[in-house]
């Protein structure tokens, strides 16, 4: 932002406090027994004044306290601009007329001086918009802009008779950070916070409120016992109160007197953004001293068993995670007690099927659980859930998914994609939701279950959309600060480019809000690393600021992984530099990689009808059994293409690694082209992550299912779904797996689950089914291909058995054993890959059914081997190779292989090494390691 010179600021505060009793004295005063029926109201908003006019559109900016831009707009002889306000949303304006109901009127001038850099920078966007008119206040009308914020404000341009000629509203997020947000960031913790456990305070920024007071409430479903004022501080916008007792355990709500354009002055009973838990179905907010024992499980206090699991991870290449939803973990696992199946304490239950599986994959290699959102959503209801009767039917019936999808919008389960309160834990998973204590209580127990388990804790978070805005049920943020907290488009309309209402974290106060709430759940949960959605939503600076801030509040390295996928309003840098794929470099910060992933799946995560049957990847048809191209030279094209792109994908997706391409030269990986985009993007591995399939889209059983031939015996899909694995297992950076890929896990052709309930995401623990074939999945994302769907669906030689399922684990396992056997397969630096990565088998010549490569151990502390070799063979057949730059290597197969409880004997029994040429054979569908010693 402009900094305010210290005479400029001050007059702005003292005509600001000045002018406040004039403006404020406009409006009535509330007396007690009003405030305290509002608090008990069953309505959380009623309009005081009503708004004489629609608001129109926003087309004007505020740039900052002393100059607006109006897109679009321009300056005819005699016309002139103004400010129109109103405390009272009096105003009435119609083009061709003077307006009425104007309580002050600021007049403004035209501008031609050029914008400060980091103004320049911020509102570059603006040029998208069109031309615009740039508009000047004086210094006296800067001093009255922050209590004209607080009511009604239109911008008009009128004749020289004083006739509108045009009228918008005003965009004012850029004014509200330069007013308030260096003081307000300086406040320290907003919401409410215990003071050495004699005093509570209550912070809530609201700068453009004209009152605040504070409902408070002994319980969560008790009636107000207090209403108190809070105190305007118009440096910070603040509205504050200290109260001299400790109040944790106790609830609260606040009223919020704030002007919501078109609609009139409103008094918003509204939950605190910073609530740290919550009654149930997010009523009231909750006061939390951390330091209460009731929120404290026993044992909470050593540490010792989260010191052991963050050990395992010395840098962001150590990570091997699993992506888990609360829910799927245990809702239908019969070991667990059935009042906590889908909860928090089925963690708790060291006994259970679900938990000595988590051990077991934690014992062979994985270091992290990543749990789909687990802050307070708002799709599940908190009490009254329901469970959807699903009939019994044919395998490729859509009995089922009517079923589940009648109740849909009632049942228990969400992905939870949809943030309500961005600080406090989920109440559906809670013992009882009511109680906000048992929230934060559980909430521990379960993170410390893991830890116990040797397992880290990571949280995938959503702070690039709200659930809702406006006056939504579910609106938190736009009900305080109307206009501020979300992202806005030319019109003022809120932008929804990432499904739902984008929040603005380039505005000052909600990356505030996102970087102390990301702080919190690393000090007080000990969570351990986080997967931001939809990353690239938010600038890059942000998140380098959140990086520095989480590792403080955590007293360790606390590892960012996120979504850099670049499009929407804020693509290709339109509004700042993104946290995307391309704008990370150097930051540390990891993204998915969607390269290797849609060259083993396939097509890519957009493709749907026909395409998606015939896009086929490395993995499942492309070299062995093509649906498009057979035998034609396009097909091997594409396939010697998809080899490449999983190389550098195997290369950590490094930008400067070379490698010799299936075309001739030899190149770099970001001169290797993903449709428009390189193919290497990262400048150190810790920047990618790696994955074949995770929540999103088909599992990777079900796309294979999809392009695949369709008599594919039983045992060979579960050797396509663990070559996948492996091909995550053995790429450097960042490996990720989706819960139940090491089971075959299936959701029955499902593409997109996010709301198809239990039925459609169940995970079975005890090894017995898939769940494929369990009805067509909902009609909503998948109708259209139904055709094609219910004949898969109803084929009973697909499906596993309990055979190929306990295969699969098992070799799923092993994967993991040799990826922690040695550091060679996750080096933590790009010197490191250069050095000493080399492909085998690459260049025109190639055979593109199998990918290998040679890892040089020599010197490396923790290399365990002087060298290592993979090799990956998606075909059916056995594939020989001959490399004589293996010959005379001492190469045997890896410990892991050879072990007596090696889940598959391919490679003892069919692999095939000749040192003295360097001949090697390796067995169909089969992944396989030597190493030197």
């Amino acid at each position: 932002m402009t900094s305010l010179s210290s005479s400029r600021l001050g007059l702005i505060l003292a005509l600001n406090l000045l002018s406040s009793a004039t403006w404020a004295g406009s409006v009535t005063a509330a007396s007690a027994a009003e405030l305290r029926a509002a608090c008990d109201s069953a309505d959380a908003a009623i309009v005081l004044q009503p708004a004489a006019m629609a608001a129109p559109e926003a087309r004007a900016f505020a740039l900052s306290p002393a100059l607006l831009q109006w897109s679009g707009q321009s300056l005819g002889p005699g016309e002139r601009v103004a400010l129109l306000a109103s405390a009272r949303g009096g105003v009435q304006v119609k083009v061709g007329a003077a307006a009425q109901g104007v309580e002050q009127r600021v007049e403004l001038l035209p501008s031609a001086a050029s914008l400060a850099p980091e103004l320049a920078q911020r509102f570059k966007y603006l040029e998208s918009f069109g031309p615009g008119l740039r508009l000047a206040l004086s210094a006296a009308d800067q001093a009255r802009l922050p209590q004209l914020l607080r009511g009604e404000l239109l911008l008009v341009k009128e004749d020289a008779a004083g006739q509108v000629l045009a009228v918008t509203g005003l965009q004012t997020p850029g004014a509200l950070d330069a007013l308030y947000a260096d003081a307000a960031e300086a406040a320290g913790e907003l919401g409410a916070v215990v003071k050495k456990a004699r005093q509570t305070e209550f912070k809530l920024w609201a700068p453009t409120a004209q009152q605040v007071h504070l409902c408070r409430y002994a319980g969560p479903e008790s009636p107000a016992q207090a209403v108190e004022a809070l105190a305007f501080d118009p440096r910070s916008g603040l509205w504050q109160q200290r109260l001299p007792a400790n109040l944790s355990g106790s609830y609260y709500r606040y009223l919020v007197e704030v002007w919501v354009p078109g609609l009139g002055r409103v008094r918003n009973r509204v939950t605190d953004p910073y609530s740290l838990s919550l009654s149930a179905d997010s009523a009231r907010s909750m006061v939390v001293d951390w330091a209460d024992p009731r929120l404290q499980p026993p044992g909470w206090q050593d540490r010792r068993a989260h010191r052991q699991a963050s050990a395992r991870v010395q840098q962001s290449t150590d990570m091997v995670i699993y992506e888990l939803h609360v829910r799927d973990f245990s809702i239908g696992d019969a070991t667990v007690p059935p009042a906590q199946r889908g909860k928090y304490l089925a963690f708790t239950q060291a006994g259970s099927q679900g938990m000595r599986h988590l051990r077991a994959l934690a014992q062979a290699g994985l270091t992290d659980v990543h749990l789909l959102p687990v802050f307070d959503l708002a799709s599940v209801p908190e009490q009254g859930c329901l469970t959807p009767q699903v009939p019994e039917a044919a395998a490729d019936s859509p009995a089922q998914q009517a079923a589940v999808m009648k109740v849909a919008g009632q049942d228990c389960f969400n992905w939870g994609y949809d943030p309500w309160h961005y600080s406090a834990p989920e109440g559906s998973y809670a013992s009882d939701a009511q109680r906000g204590e048992r929230r934060i209580r559980e909430f521990r127990q379960m993170v410390q279950a893991l830890h116990r388990a040797g397992l880290r804790v990571g949280m995938d978070v959503v702070y690039n959309h709200t659930a809702a805005s406006g006056q939504g049920r579910h609106s938190v943020l736009d009900r305080i600060v109307p206009g501020y907290y979300q992202r806005l488009d030319a019109k003022g309309q809120v932008e929804r480019s990432t499904c739902c209402d984008n929040t603005a974290t380039e505005q000052r106060m909600m990356a505030k809000l996102m970087i102390d709430s990301v702080a919190m759940w690393a000090r007080e949960y000990r969570i351990d690393s986080f997967r931001f959605d939809l990353m690239a939503h938010q600038p890059r600076a942000v998140m380098e600021a959140l990086q520095q801030r989480v590792n403080a509040a955590a007293g360790q390295p606390v590892q960012l992984i996120g979504e850099g996928w670049n499009f929407g309003e804020v693509a290709n840098g339109a509004r700042f530099v993104q946290a995307s794929q391309l704008s990370l470099n150097g930051s540390g910060i990891g993204t998915f990689s969607d390269r290797a992933r849609d060259a083993a799946r396939g097509g890519s995560a957009g493709d749907n009808g026909l395409e998606v049957l015939k896009n086929q990847g490395w993995l499942n048809g492309l070299g062995f059994a093509p649906k498009r191209h057979a035998g034609t030279p396009a097909a091997a094209t594409q396939l010697m293409a998809s080899a490449d792109l999983l190389r550098v994908g195997l290369a950590g997706s490094l930008r400067d690694f070379e490698l010799d391409t299936w075309r001739g030269p030899r190149l770099r990986a970001d001169q290797i082209a993903y449709g428009d985009q390189p193919a290497g993007y990262v400048s150190e591995p810790g920047e990618v992550v790696n994955y074949v399939d995770n929540h999103d889209n088909q599992t990777l059983f079900d796309i294979n299912v999809l392009k695949l031939p369709q008599d594919t015996p039983r045992a060979e899909r579960a050797r396509v779904q663990l070559l996948g694995a492996a091909l995550t297992a053995f790429s450097q950076g960042v490996a990720y797996f989706h819960a139940g890929i090491d089971v075959l896990r299936s959701k029955s052709l499902d593409r997109n689950s996010y709301d198809s309930g239990d039925w459609f995401n169940r995970l079975d623990w005890s090894y017995q089914r898939n769940f494929f074939g369990t009805g067509l999945p909902p009609a909503a994302d998948n109708q259209a291909m139904y055709p094609w769907l219910a004949p898969l669906l109803a084929d009973p030689g697909i499906a596993p058995g309990p055979a190929e399922i306990a295969w699969m684990r098992d070799g799923f396992r092993d994967l993991l054993k040799i990826r922690a056997s040695s550091r060679l397969l996750r080096l933590s630096s790009a010197v490191e890959i250069r050095q000493r990565l080399r492909f085998l088998n690459t260049g025109p010549a190639q055979n593109p059914m199998v990918l290998a490569a040679e890892i040089d151990g020599q010197g490396l502390k923790d290399a365990g081997f002087a060298r290592l070799a993979y090799f990956l063979n998606t075909s059916p057949e056995a594939q020989v190779l001959n490399l004589p730059e293996l010959a005379g290597r001492r190469y045997v197969l890896h410990p892991v292989h050879l072990a007596p409880g090696a889940a598959d004997p391919r490679p003892k029994r069919e692999f095939a090494f000749e040192a003295a040429s360097g001949q090697i054979k390796v067995p169909g569908r089969t992944a396989l390691v030597l190493v030197e010693r």
